[in-house]
């Protein structure tokens, strides 16, 4: 039997996390990983225990939703409230980073982003990860991927 490639494997991760996004305008996910394991995830939403998106629509200012909270952030805010270091490590996205993410991906001390969709990509983050030595790479999500899950399951 063929394993699911170690890319193939995060991405699907982000994907199955950005299910539980709140955001009525973009679902996203974010994966973490560090030596090929997750240290943590995170989808975009609003606050723990906030009014939600799909609950009151989305709160725009200046065509931006001020209520989420984008999923890569949420993914670094876990690691810093557990403790977990980022250097070096991982990041997985359903989607390219916007702007503030992708500074703060930088911050962080991630060393590599991956990402599935093209989504609004500023060419200032490019440069920005460029600057920062972050290597950057598109790795769209084959849902093919899962096929050997769902033909030897029981789902």
């Amino acid at each position: 039997m063929d394993r699911i490639s170690w890319d193939q494997y995060f991405m699907a991760q982000s994907h199955l996390l950005a299910l539980r996004s709140t955001c009525t305008r973009l679902t996203v996910g974010a994966t973490i990983v560090r030596d090929n394991r997750i240290i943590a995830g995170g989808y975009n939403g609003s606050i723990a225990g906030g009014t939600h998106c799909v609950d009151e629509g989305c709160y725009v200012i200046d065509n931006h939703c001020v209520r989420t909270i984008h999923a890569e952030i949420n993914a670094l805010l876990q690691c810093a409230k557990f403790g977990v270091p980022t250097e070096g490590a991982e990041i997985f996205v359903t989607h390219f980073p916007c702007l503030p993410c992708s500074k703060s991906i930088i911050q962080a001390g991630i060393k590599k982003l991956y990402y599935a969709k093209d989504y609004k990509n500023h060419p200032y983050a490019a440069e920005l990860f460029k600057q920062a030595n972050v290597k950057v790479e598109q790795v769209p999500f084959d849902a093919r991927s899962l096929e050997p899950l769902l033909q030897n399951s029981d789902l």
